[in-house]
């Protein structure tokens, strides 16, 4: 007799059982179950058919969905709900330790958007991503490309956010499940501000976003896409701060942003 597990999963497979299977069954249509830690041990019967070969099931994908995507709870909010949800998270561990949620600070339509890693300890006291010498180094940047985070029209002023709203204790990297649990959050920000360009800065952000084990190295370089909007790839100012002979490599990709939007959508 067919167990019910055993049951449903040929089911899924499209394959016909009958309480009673036919003796004749050919053993490359059946699939074995996986025993499971719990199940009790089974007592063999003399007269039970040979056992079946199990059939290889594919590896599941490194870029698999967020294990939480609460699309009903998250993804019709307005600005104001969605801070408010940010601010009250417990979705994961990081929500014992942090000092304040880092929502993210900018104008809500601009053209540009820059996304970061994680908050650190300084963004962990004040609430603001990007603050602290790797700040400065960003405000410089942007200031070169005739860009702002102070009041500005949309197309001067960006938004700036991180793929992680809380700080990782003694800024440690950020976990796979931390960046899944918070990517619903940041979902909502693009879809909010409808941004024209992602400019994503750091390997971990970089990554989240483009679902890639690659270095930021081979990355660089070229416009990529997501869910629509051109992103451009660079080094976090941290980094940079760290790697200063970088800063010519991240000042390339900033032009290449800078070009993507003024080729406009026809080079999206």
């Amino acid at each position: 007799m067919w167990t019910e597990r055993q049951r449903a999963m040929l089911a899924e497979m499209g394959v016909r059982v009958f309480v009673q299977p036919p003796q004749a069954a050919p053993a490359d249509v059946l699939l074995q179950d996986e025993p499971m830690a719990s199940d009790p041990p089974q007592s063999p019967v003399a007269d039970a058919p040979p056992p079946v070969p199990a059939i290889a099931r594919p590896p599941r994908p490194a870029s698999a969905e967020p294990p939480m995507r609460m699309p009903s709870a998250i993804d019709t909010l307005d600005w104001e709900p969605l801070r408010e949800m940010v601010a009250g998270c417990t979705a994961c561990a990081l929500c014992e330790s942090r000092r304040h949620t880092v929502f993210g600070v900018g104008h809500t339509r601009a053209h540009w958007m820059i996304i970061g890693e994680a908050p650190g300890e300084q963004e962990d006291l004040r609430g603001e991503p990007f603050v602290g010498p790797a700040g400065q180094l960003l405000d410089s940047m942007l200031m070169a490309l005739g860009l702002t985070r102070e009041e500005a029209p949309p197309e001067r002023q960006v938004f700036i956010a991180n793929t992680l709203k809380c700080r990782p204790p003694r800024n440690r990297n950020p976990e796979p499940e931390e960046l899944a649990r918070c990517e619903p959050y940041l979902q909502r920000q693009i879809a909010l501000v409808q941004p024209k360009v992602i400019l994503a800065m750091g390997r971990f952000a970089v990554q989240s976003l483009l679902r890639s084990n690659e270095p930021i190295g081979k990355l660089r370089g070229q416009v990529h896409q997501y869910q629509g909007v051109p992103l451009v790839v660079t080094y976090h100012p941290a980094y940079l701060l760290r790697q200063p002979m970088d800063k010519a490599r991240s000042w390339d990709d900033l032009c290449l942003a800078a070009e993507v939007m003024e080729r406009g959508p026809q080079a999206r």
